[in-house]
């Protein structure tokens, strides 16, 4: 029998119906949605980032949304500490953990654990930048070769900003920061991961156009203009970087025309899905569904109650059939 699941990470591509299927799930099983999604923590960021409605929250409760002001960054160590809680507290509640979205960073931190990297030391930067302005870079990246060869193997004697910080790594903890890096981190959490494999790129594309649109129809400009009139946010913080906020800053600021900003933002997303695929394809465990074929609502919900049941080891026997990976 195996160990109880604690989450169950739905992940797949934008526009590949993550958000559809999972809210018909929720009428099928009692699950809430934690959200996996780095721009759906932003507050009065909601058409560009497909957020869910008023209504669709109302009916079934949503997490780790609206939970930032965009001129605040949210790091995955940020996610991990968030979604842990709110997966903790539903399981108490008896409910599914059900975490959806497409930030494939904050998944995999989530899988696999944060790295064992120290937060900076500014007073020991400090003191290793004023050594460098003293005997240079090279002098540095040749002391950093005697302790972590490693590291100093992968960088140019000139790489200031990595030397410094391995350097630093290095002074805090005593480690080289190649060892950090290389130790094996525990997955925090007993997760299963549901892949959502589009089999048809070309109909995934025009599903990216379609959502586009549909965007600009429900007046994604409006809404980057409000963020464009707040003195503290600007295109080079996180928030404001996110696919189509980005180009729509641009076309704002007069730098492109309305055809070239339409097509930028569908050619981004694009290569976005394009990430996120390959992310997904990475994940060996993963079980794979095919999200827009008419089956996908039934596969999932059976996989779902199989591991409510603590028989996912089994799947084979509950006649799972996910599409083959491609």
């Amino acid at each position: 029998m195996a160990d109880a699941v604690d989450a169950v990470l739905l992940l797949g591509p934008t526009a590949s119906g993550k958000s559809a299927l999972a809210m018909q799930m929720a009428e099928l099983i009692p699950l809430e949605i934690v959200s996996v999604d780095s721009a759906q923590v932003y507050r009065g960021m909601d058409i560009g980032t497909a957020k869910p409605s008023a209504a669709e929250r109302a009916t079934v409760p949503h997490h780790l949304i609206d939970i930032r002001d965009p001129a605040d960054p949210y790091s995955a160590a940020d996610f991990v500490r968030d979604a842990t809680v709110a997966i903790r507290d539903l399981r108490k509640r008896g409910k599914l953990p059900l975490l959806v979205g497409g930030t494939m960073l904050y998944a995999k931190a989530l899988r696999e654990g944060l790295s064992n990297l120290p937060a900076a030391a500014p007073h020991v930067r400090a003191r290793i930048e004023a050594e460098a302005t003293r005997l240079g870079w090279p002098a540095l990246h040749a002391r950093l070769a005697q302790v972590d060869c490693i590291t100093a193997a992968r960088l140019k004697p000139n790489d200031g900003q990595r030397i410094q910080r391995a350097l630093e790594i290095y002074e805090v903890t005593g480690t080289p920061m190649s060892d950090l890096l290389g130790a094996d981190t525990p997955p925090l959490l007993n997760l299963t991961t549901i892949a959502l494999l589009p089999a048809d790129r070309a109909q995934l594309h025009r599903r990216i156009a379609q959502r586009f649109d549909a965007m600009l129809d429900a007046g994604l400009l409006e809404e980057v203009r409000a963020l464009r009139a707040r003195s503290d946010l600007s295109p080079d913080l996180p928030s404001m970087r996110s696919v189509g906020y980005r180009q729509a800053w641009t076309f704002e600021e007069g730098k492109c025309t309305f055809d070239e900003f339409r097509s930028a933002s569908i050619a981004s997303t694009r290569q976005l899905a394009k990430r996120q695929i390959t992310w997904l394809r990475s994940m060996t465990d993963a079980v794979v569904v095919e999200p827009l074929s008419v089956a996908a609502l039934g596969e999932l919900a059976l996989l779902l109650r199989v591991m409510e049941s603590n028989e996912a080891n089994d799947l084979s026997a509950q006649q799972i059939s996910p599409c083959p990976r491609r």
